[in-house]
C-alpha cells in the first residue's frame, strides 16, 4: 500500500524511534533506563485533576465543543497573561484553545505556508518546526543557535531572498533542547525583523513556568509590537504535568488567530470541555505552589546530573530552564548519534542525539530530568563508568 510522497519527505519522529528502541531492549529483559522524552514522571496536580473529575461527571460537557473554545477558558487565559506575563489579550478574538501545541504549531504551517514559501526554524529545536512546513508543501530553513549568542539565532545573516520568502518564524525560549532563556533583545530583534518582512512569528512557549534559580521567564507578547506581528503557543503540558491532556491555547494576533480557527473548523471539532476546565483550574493562582514544588525537585535533579557529568570531565552548563540538559558529547565519537548508540549499548541508558533536532545540535545529547531521582542517579553512575 503506496503512501503519500509528502511522508517520504520526513525522518521518523524521534520520539517514536526511541521509544522503539526502548521497547525492544526491555523485552530482551535489559534494565534500560530513558533520559530521551521530556514526559513529566510525577502526576497532574490534584486541584486540576479534581476540577476534570466534576467536568466529566457534567453531562453539559460531552457534546462537540466550540473550536473558538469556552468563554471561561479563554478569560481565564487573558486573566493569566495579565497576572503572569502584565500581556492584556481580548478573550474574544486573541486567545483559542488548541489540542496540545504540537498540534498548534503544525497546522499553523498549513494555516499560512503555500509551496515554496519559506518558514524560519530555531536549529536546533522541535522537530515540528521542521516536519511541519515539509507537510504543508513549504520550505524550512534553518536558523542555527549559536553557543556564543547564548544559543540564539544571528538573525542579521538571514539571506534577502529567504526573507522575502519567509511566511512564518518558530523560535522559542525557555529553549528546547538547550535550556537556554532568550538573550537580551532578541525578542525585540525577532518583532523588528518580522515587522519589515510580513512574516508571523511564532513563540512556542513550552517552559515559561519551568525555570530556577530565581529566574522569571518572560512572554514574547510583552515585547513592545509583538502581537502585530507574532502569535504565542502556550502549552500546559510541563508546567502542569498535564502531557497526555494535550492542553494549550494560541494567543495573540487576532488576524492570525481568525485564520487559524478557519483551517481549525475543517479540520477538528475542537478541545474536550472537560479538558478546557482542567486547564482553567491549572491557571487559578492556588495552583503556583504546585509549580513551584515540582521546579524544586527539577531544580535538584538538574544539580544532581550536573555535577556527574562534571566529575566525568563533561563541561556543561546549569540551564535556568526547561527540563533538560545540554552537554558535549566526549571526544572520540563521529557523531551525536554514534555516542547516543555507544551509551544505549554499554549502559542501557537512553539519551536523545543532538543531531536529530537539527544540524545545529550535532556535537550535543540531551537529557531529560523527568525520571525519580534514584533512577536519575542510577543512570548518570552509568555513563559516568563509561
Amino acid at each position: 500500500m503506496k503512501a503519500s510522497s509528502r511522508l517520504d519527505k520526513i525522518p521518523p519522529y524521534l520520539f517514536a524511534e526511541l521509544e522503539r528502541k526502548i521497547s525492544e531492549k526491555r523485552a530482551a529483559g535489559i534494565d534500560v533506563i530513558s533520559l530521551g522524552i521530556g514526559d513529566p514522571d510525577t502526576p497532574t496536580y490534584a486541584p486540576i485533576v479534581a476540577a476534570a473529575q466534576r467536568a466529566v461527571a457534567d453531562p453539559g460537557t460531552h457534546q462537540y465543543p466550540s473550536n473558538r473554545g469556552r468563554q471561561d477558558f479563554r478569560e481565564a487565559v487573558a486573566a493569566f497573561y495579565k497576572r503572569r506575563f502584565g500581556v492584556t489579550l481580548d478573550p474574544a478574538t486573541e486567545v483559542m484553545p488548541a489540542i496540545g501545541a504540537k498540534e498548534c504549531i503544525f497546522n499553523l504551517n498549513l494555516a499560512f505556508l503555500d509551496p515554496g514559501d519559506v518558514a524560519l526554524a530555531a536549529d536546533p529545536g522541535y522537530p515540528v518546526y521542521t516536519g511541519g512546513p515539509l507537510m504543508a508543501g513549504g520550505e524550512p530553513v534553518l536558523m542555527p543557535l549559536e553557543p556564543e549568542l547564548g544559543f540564539a539565532p544571528d538573525l542579521k545573516k538571514l539571506s534577502a531572498e529567504t526573507l522575502r520568502r519567509a511566511r512564518l518564524l518558530f523560535f522559542n525560549y525557555p529553549n528546547n533542547p538547550t535550556g537556554a532563556i532568550a538573550p537580551d533583545g532578541l525578542f525585540e530583534e525577532v518583532v523588528e525583523l518580522a515587522a519589515a518582512n510580513d512574516i508571523l512569528a511564532v513563540h512556542d512557549n513550552a517552559y515559561s513556568e519551568t525555570t530556577y534559580d530565581g529566574y522569571v521567564a518572560p512572554s514574547f507578547l510583552a515585547t513592545p509590537g509583538a502581537k502585530e506581528v507574532g502569535v504565542e503557543v502556550f502549552s500546559w503540558s510541563k508546567g502542569y504535568n498535564m502531557t497526555g491532556w494535550r492542553c494549550a491555547a494560541i494567543v495573540g494576533n487576532a488576524e492570525a488567530i481568525a485564520h487559524y480557527w478557519k483551517l481549525k473548523s475543517n479540520i477538528d471539532s475542537g478541545l474536550f470541555e472537560a479538558v478546557q476546565l482542567a486547564g482553567v483550574a491549572a491557571l487559578d493562582p492556588a495552583v503556583d505552589a504546585d509549580v513551584k514544588a515540582m521546579n524544586v525537585i527539577y531544580a535538584r535533579r538538574r544539580d544532581l546530573v550536573c555535577d556527574a557529568l562534571a566529575q566525568a570531565g563533561v563541561t556543561v552548563t546549569k540551564p535556568q530552564g526547561t527540563i533538560y540538559i545540554w552537554a558535549p558529547i566526549p571526544g572520540g565519537f563521529s557523531s551525536s548519534a554514534a555516542y547516543c548508540e555507544h551509551v544505549l549499548e554499554q549502559a542501557a541508558v537512553v539519551i536523545s542525539p543532538g543531531g536529530a533536532y537539527g544540524r545545529s545540535g550535532e556535537g550535543f545529547f540531551r537529557i531529560s530530568l523527568t525520571t525519580p531521582d534514584d533512577r536519575l542517579l542510577e543512570a548518570v553512575e552509568r555513563l559516568r563508568a563509561l
